[in-house]
């Protein structure tokens, strides 16, 4: 009996070498960041709209996207420290405390699944390295003695804001939230695409390029976010286990991780990187070798159905909750948004300087 077994799992090894290099077919994963990036695309048009029609003497027929402010992470983290040291809910703009909300609690429940489920910046640096397998048959792998010092600079990015935004006052944040800039921040994120300079639009081909031939190169080594959301996912119950009896020793399941993770030598994987894909599961040959599961639970694993419902329902469900409770609206209204656009170019509506303690 034992011997067939092992035989049986010796032509699986046989068969997954031949395999190894196939990718993971199109799944409920990759339709939940299709519709997250095409809501984001709509939401980017929308507001440029809005602005464009704010920006004239007509009927302004758009409403504004609340949505936008989801690229306004640092403002929803100052949001949050006045928030939990006095109660004060962002008026301005309080959708980004939600959505930022959001990525962090279900960073703590499923992992980093929000950079690899719905961040439309991960989705695009996904299909970005995806492009460049396809047309060069391969990505390419930084040494180590490279690759882990590139992969501090998110912490140290990190680092300096979480510094920046505690080591300001209440009173420091709530003048900056009622700032004539940070009432218009949203706009001058807008310009920085349609006004780009020379100097960021070089950069931004650059991290395009090092992303086609580097796995998520943007994501691994430069993004603060995804940092942060990484070391909240340590603590997450939830986590991709091994079963040491069920594994076959294929390596499809490290060959596929798109951070590089060792996933067949670890009994689980806690590794701040991990962003629940899933798709080491997806291309495990073995039963029960390789399974998502949350401590406490039980036998209880996940599928990427149950992971889609449960995020798409978590998102929609504080975005309700959100809009009932009046914490989803900006306060500011359209007609203080077109004077203020009247004078977003003038020296008064520069970045305002804060005192730290």
């Amino acid at each position: 009996m034992q011997e067939t077994k092992k035989h049986k799992n010796d032509n699986k090894f046989l068969e997954t070498k031949k395999e190894k290099n196939q990718p993971v077919p199109w799944g409920k994963r990759n339709w939940v960041q299709l519709g997250v990036f095409l809501a984001t695309i709509g939401i980017g048009i929308q507001f440029f709209i809005y602005v464009h029609q704010s920006s004239g003497d007509g009927v302004i027929i758009v409403p504004r996207p609340p949505g936008v402010e989801g690229f306004l992470p640092i403002g929803a983290l100052m949001g949050w420290k006045l928030f939990l040291q006095t109660g004060m809910w962002d008026p301005v703009h309080p959708a980004a405390m939600v959505i930022f909300g959001f990525a962090c609690l279900l960073s703590i429940a499923l992992r980093k699944s929000f950079c690899g489920w719905f961040c439309p910046v991960g989705t695009l640096s996904e299909w970005l390295w995806k492009f460049g397998d396809r047309f060069f048959g391969k990505n390419y792998q930084l040494p180590a003695w490279m690759d882990f010092p590139l992969r501090a600079l998110k912490y140290l990015l990190l680092g300096f804001f979480v510094w920046a935004v505690f080591s300001m006052e209440s009173l420091s944040i709530l003048s900056f939230l009622q700032s004539p800039y940070y009432k218009i921040s949203d706009v001058k994120m807008l310009h920085f695409f349609t006004r780009m300079s020379t100097l960021a639009m070089v950069v931004l081909i650059l991290l395009g390029l090092a992303s086609i031939i580097i796995r998520n190169f943007w994501c691994r080594y430069l993004c603060p976010y995804g940092a942060l959301l990484g070391l909240l996912a340590i603590f997450s119950p939830t986590r991709i286990q091994r079963s040491p009896e069920n594994c076959i020793s294929c390596r499809r399941c490290s060959q596929i991780c798109p951070y590089h993770l060792p996933v067949d030598e670890k009994l689980g994987i806690i590794s701040p990187e991990c962003n629940g894909c899933m798709d080491c599961t997806a291309v495990c040959p073995a039963d029960n070798a390789l399974e998502l599961k949350t401590k406490g639970t039980g036998k209880y694993v996940w599928n990427t159905a149950k992971m889609s419902i449960v995020i798409i329902g978590l998102f929609a469900g504080l975005v309700f909750t959100a809009r009932m409770t009046g914490h989803w609206q900006s306060s500011v209204t359209a007609q203080e948004f077109r004077i203020r656009l009247q004078t977003i170019d003038s020296p008064g509506v520069s970045h305002p300087a804060v005192r730290f303690r």
